[in-house]
């Protein structure tokens, strides 16, 4: 193969969630991989840059790639940036809709009339944080034959975008803050009735407050009901670097493939390694992932796993989340995969 562009850094980012890159970073084989390519890789969400770091969220820096939720790469090609999908995960986790004892509300139809928060933040990078709420609650609705027009839906505002306060004494040491604190204070204020949570930080918060639960959704039986910003999460790269290395995005992909392997014989590693990345304990990891967490770090391109990608991007659409409307399989670029095809071929 001829290499039109060679090049010497890579930029690369991943939500604090479980995801084959996460493991592959820990491991090593990422670093590994790029070295033997003479290629160095550079953290976006670790720069002291905030115009770097916001390419965790709108995805603008060339030859970068990112695995994580699936709302701002969603949003961003529907802005016009030129991106290419190029492997899914879908790993379930803990989905639910609380409320604290004493509200009366004990199941989903109680909800009918009452207050569900949602916090909202400013105008700027796309609000996943309320977009995956508003699918949580309609897919809890949904089982029980309501719609989000049977509760009134308030508002919690945020005065930060998620790219403010990174570091600081308000965050205590930590890398980040603990979700779900404006929602759990409304709770407790009585200005809202019912929230939206998940993965390991809803489970955190749930225990923390003793919380009742309302409908529980993050391993139903129903895909459709799971799908949510991070069920399943998307691998993108730039244009840039699916056009002129498409080897190197072969290579990531093969290198993702040897750590989900690794993954699926490596139960109680998989468990540690998930709670350095999201920043939990390896208790709350197992509640909120499951037992086996270790067998659904996998990654593919299957059309089922796309259909949901296209699911979740009409509801996004549908809810006025999106710049503008188009086609997941136009966005979709199977020719890294083609290639590893090729090479098992050889």
């Amino acid at each position: 193969m001829t290499i039109r562009n060679a090049i010497s850094q890579i930029w690369y980012t991943r939500c604090p969630v479980p995801t084959p890159v996460g493991l592959a970073t820990q491991l090593g084989l990422l670093d590994e991989t790029f070295a033997r390519e003479g290629i160095t890789l550079n953290s976006i969400i670790d720069s002291k840059d905030r115009n770097i770091r916001s390419s965790h969220f709108n995805h603008h820096l060339d030859y970068s790639f990112r695995h994580g939720g699936n709302v701002p790469p969603i949003r961003a090609r529907s802005e016009g940036n030129p991106t290419r999908l190029v492997g899914i995960t879908w790993t379930d986790e803990f989905q639910a809709i609380i409320t604290l004892p004493g509200t009366g509300i004990r199941a989903t139809r109680d909800l009918v009339g009452r207050r569900f928060g949602i916090a909202r933040r400013p105008p700027g990078i796309v609000d996943f944080m309320a977009a995956t709420a508003l699918k949580g609650l309609v897919s809890a609705l949904s089982l029980e034959g309501l719609t989000h027009k049977d509760v009134e839906i308030v508002d919690i505002a945020l005065p930060d975008s998620v790219l403010d306060n990174r570091d600081g004494p308000q965050l205590y040491g930590l890398r980040n803050r603990q979700a779900y604190g404006p929602e759990i204070a409304a709770l407790l204020r009585g200005e809202v009735d019912a929230i939206y949570v998940k993965g390991t930080p809803g489970i955190s918060v749930a225990n923390l407050f003793a919380t009742h639960t309302v409908a529980e959704f993050g391993f139903h039986p129903d895909p459709k009901i799971r799908i949510n910003s991070g069920s399943p999460r998307i691998l993108t790269v730039d244009e840039r670097f699916a056009e002129d290395r498409p080897d190197l995005v072969a290579k990531l992909i093969e290198t993702l493939k040897r750590a989900s392997a690794w993954a699926e014989s490596h139960p109680d590693d998989v468990r540690r390694f998930v709670a350095r990345e999201v920043g939990a304990s390896e208790e709350v990891v197992a509640s909120a992932n499951g037992p086996d967490l270790h067998k659904h770090l996998g990654i593919g391109l299957e059309p089922d796993l796309v259909e949901a990608i296209g699911h979740y991007k009409d509801f996004l659409h549908e809810w006025g989340f999106l710049a503008s409307n188009f086609d997941i399989d136009a966005w979709v670029d199977h020719r890294p995969w083609a290639l590893l095809d090729t090479r098992a071929v050889a």
